[in-house]
């Protein structure tokens, strides 16, 4: 019997003690949070929703409709309903998008896919001079050679500086109406997704493919990561407030049931000195 009360008192000390453990681990945590707010930069990488949103041209605005307006001396209820494409400003396209049977926005469970390794590859003055320029694998060998080899999977964005455009410029049409905006060329995908095993490919433009090469063969690259189970990430802005490597980038979207794309909000964090 002696024993047996040496050994509750024992199994009570060691609950206590590993209570206390949890509890300061916990604390630890709230401490870092602290931390990265005040001692970190937060970008927002996304567009605000509204029916001026950047959004690809063959999708109608965003429509709001009222639903229920309700106010009196005391309370006040007001809830709208809002018509919007998946795909609609900055937005998340899964595989099921392109890929028939691929994965879709409701197979995110685990949320620790939700955060990643962002990696920046800047060729804003490349498309300063040319709109239809094309992201390619020397880009990109160029920039593990400075920069160091992209993390396996990483989130990988193709900085252009289109998002600093207004929603009106984002087609830039010529005077025979056909678009010039950049893309990826299918060469530096298939180094990213074969070779590094990236898990997201992002840019700011409209689509993955240039719109020349989008009008004439269709949307080739934008399929190809797709259909490689990477999620495609497009209408991006402020990425030149990022350095190319060492930020941490969070992308989240609704866990709506077996959906083929929705609008995001993607933010970064990156340290206050680039």
């Amino acid at each position: 019997m002696k024993i047996l009360k040496i050994l509750a008192v024992v199994a009570a000390i060691a609950a206590i003690t590993l209570s206390q453990s949890y509890a300061q681990t916990n604390k630890n945590l709230w401490q870092e949070l602290d931390t990265l707010k005040s001692d970190y930069i937060w970008v927002d990488l996304s567009f605000e929703v509204s029916p001026q949103t950047p959004h690809w041209h063959g999708f109608d605005p965003l429509l709001v409709t009222p639903k229920y307006t309700f106010e009196n001396t005391e309370n006040w209820f007001e809830s709208s309903l809002y018509t919007l494409p998946g795909q609609y400003g900055t937005h998340t396209d899964f595989p099921g998008h392109f890929a028939k049977g691929h994965k879709l926005a409701s197979d995110y469970t685990d949320v620790r896919e939700l955060a990643y390794k962002l990696v920046v590859i800047d060729k804003s003055k490349a498309v300063a001079k040319n709109p239809d320029y094309e992201l390619s694998k020397q880009d990109v060998l160029d920039f593990e050679k400075q920069y160091g080899q992209i993390p396996e999977s990483a989130f990988v964005v193709f900085r252009s500086d289109w998002s600093k455009r207004s929603a009106e410029q984002y087609e830039n049409k010529d005077k025979k109406g056909v678009s010039h905006y950049p893309g990826w060329s299918l060469e530096a995908l298939e180094y990213l997704i074969k070779e590094r095993n990236v898990a997201v490919i992002g840019h700011e433009t409209p689509d993955t493919d240039s719109a020349v090469a989008g009008e004439k063969l269709g949307f080739v690259k934008e399929r190809y990561v797709l259909q490689n189970d990477k999620l495609n990430v497009e209408l991006l802005r402020n990425l030149d407030k990022l350095p190319p490597t060492g930020a941490i980038v969070f992308l989240t979207f609704p866990n709506i049931k077996d959906g083929t794309g929705f609008t995001s909000r993607v933010f970064a964090i990156t340290t206050k000195t680039k």
